[in-house]
């Protein structure tokens, strides 16, 4: 037996190589993505579209169609519904949010509970990364490549629109469209992460790679570039300890993200715990004398 054997053993299995392909398109995707999340501060919105797409899921697979089709319809559709509530009405943002992704969300388990069905739907709530067929595969390497090239090609533009949404409106672009654009973006990275880890666990693939980066770098420009690796190292990290263990994969990986970002908020140099402790310290000693 070698070092390289624990690594190499696992990806003698097809359905583990087809889970980790899954793993890092979806980490990436949903790692770049949560920069922008994470800064406009749309957290509760990246939740609410995870949970909105699930009646979309369940009708695709009584008609026959590929899931990701109904999960991208209903997404959009809820943030098409949010948008409407909240402009059309005196209901604010949170509130828009909460009513319309908990009615879609309870919907779709309605909906499970009434279709007869030999495939365990319930794989939709919680992830069936082992499960992932190769035809699921290029849907996702797919929508992940649509999603990315997106972004690369407008993140001058989005970046704008999250930092300084009147100065894009000064300059030309519309903050309206820029918005609509980041929550398509949103509702395609959705169907992608579904796949790996399932919609009650996806939040975790939008939100913590962005929050941890934010821990770590105060550049914009480098959390695009932490955000993806750390979603996509934890994704591996979490696939191989969930292989050992004999644990859920989704689950495990987003444990492994959640210790990732617990490293952060308590080592990050600049903004950890540990040294935000450490430079009050110096400076109550430095003040008194």
């Amino acid at each position: 037996m070698t070092v390289l054997d624990p690594l190499l053993e696992p990806l003698s299995f097809e359905f583990m190589r087809t889970a980790l392909a899954v793993t890092l398109m979806a980490g990436v995707v949903c790692g770049v993505l949560s920069c922008w999340l994470v800064l406009v501060g749309w957290s509760l919105m990246g939740d609410a579209v995870s949970h909105a797409v699930l009646p979309g899921v369940v009708l695709a697979y009584v008609v026959g169609a590929p899931f990701a089709l109904g999960a991208l319809l209903f997404g959009l559709l809820a943030v098409t519904l949010i948008g409407a509530v909240r402009d059309t009405s005196r209901v604010k943002e949170d509130a828009a949010i909460g009513v319309v992704f908990t009615t879609l969300f309870a919907l779709g388990l309605v909906l499970i509970s009434v279709t007869p069905s030999q495939t365990d739907l319930n794989h939709i709530l919680f992830g069936n990364l082992l499960g992932v067929s190769r035809a699921d595969l290029v849907q996702v390497l797919v929508l992940g490549a649509v999603a990315l090239a997106v972004v690369v090609l407008k993140r001058r533009d989005l970046t704008l629109f999250a930092f300084d949404p009147v100065h894009a409106h000064a300059i030309g672009l519309s903050p309206r469209r820029l918005g609509a654009l980041l929550l398509g973006l949103l509702a395609l990275t959705v169907v992608v992460a579904l796949q790996a880890v399932g919609v009650v666990l996806v939040v975790a693939l939008l939100i913590t790679p962005g929050a941890t980066a934010h821990l770590l770098t105060d550049r914009f420009s480098r959390m695009l570039w932490i955000a993806p690796l750390v979603a996509a190292g934890s994704g591996v990290v979490g696939l191989y300890a969930s292989y050992y263990l004999d644990t859920s994969s989704g689950g495990t990986v987003v444990v492994t993200l959640g210790l990732a970002f617990a490293l952060a908020y308590l080592l990050s140099p600049r903004h950890g715990l540990v040294a935000t402790r450490f430079a009050s310290a110096r400076r109550r000693r430095l003040t008194r004398v």
